[in-house]
């Protein structure tokens, strides 16, 4: 099985006026398809290096990376570009859609950027098809600003999914949402992954990174635990006791 991430002895450093920052210090790290990993760690960890890295937006300064087994530090630009949209889907913390296109206009955005015989046919298709998987079948035209936080970022899995990806990424997907809202957002991570995708998502919050399936932590650029969750939470579950709660609240 060719594992979905592979990185030897990565390094990444930074200049900053006359200091070289070492961001990330030889990690090696292996996520295989069909894994949901969390990565935690405080400011300057080097966990959004990593990410940025995985998401074929930077390059390392030493060591290897290999997605899907492809050597990404020999490609480049184009060859890069052609990558991010074909394996990997985004998701951001500020969900970043476009203030003036409706839901639907903005999923259909990453296949405008597929080049050639490599785009869709039926791309409006495959957008409501996007927004009818994330449960938003009924707000396709509906603009950012007629959305709630959580509908928007719906929208943006939506969007992430549109392509196929092998690779979902998750940036603090939870950062602007409520905690009910969150745990709605990490039960449709948690089915993606129960269908096989593969999910690496950054998060600061250890609750959240309990729906995981593992956890890597790290401080200072490295790599300092690397485990299996052993109490993972269930979003069906959680939902469904805050449904309880909030029914016992009113009964009161």
């Amino acid at each position: 099985m060719v594992p979905v991430i592979q990185l030897v002895d990565f390094r990444k450093s930074y200049i900053t006026g006359e200091v070289e920052v070492q961001a990330v210090r030889g990690v090696t790290l292996t996520i295989n398809p069909g894994e949901f990993v969390a990565i935690m760690g405080s400011s300057g960890s080097g966990k959004s290096t990593l990410m940025n890295t995985i998401g074929c937006l930077d390059r390392p300064t030493g060591g290897k990376y290999l997605l899907d087994g492809i050597d990404v530090g020999s490609l480049n630009r184009d060859e890069l570009a052609d990558l991010r949209n074909q394996k990997i889907g985004f998701v951001f913390q500020g969900f970043n859609l476009l203030a003036r296109t409706t839901a639907v206009e903005n999923v259909e955005l990453p296949m405008l950027y597929r080049r050639g015989g490599q785009r869709f046919n039926n791309p409006r298709e495959r957008a409501l098809k996007s927004l009818e998987r994330v449960g938003l079948g009924k707000r396709t035209d509906h603009t950012p600003s007629q959305l709630s936080g959580g509908q928007q970022q719906r929208v943006a899995i939506a969007r992430a999914l549109v392509n196929e990806p092998t690779l979902l990424l998750a940036d603090e997907p939870t950062g602007n949402l409520d905690s009910r809202t969150s745990i709605e957002i990490m039960d449709i991570f948690q089915e993606l992954n129960a269908a096989g995708m593969t999910l690496v998502m950054v998060t600061h919050e250890l609750d959240i990174a309990s729906y995981s399936t593992r956890m890597v932590v790290m401080r200072d650029g490295r790599v300092v635990t690397d485990r299996p969750v052993e109490q993972r939470l269930n979003a069906k579950q959680e939902l469904a006791r805050l449904k309880q709660e909030q029914a016992a609240v009113k009964l009161a």
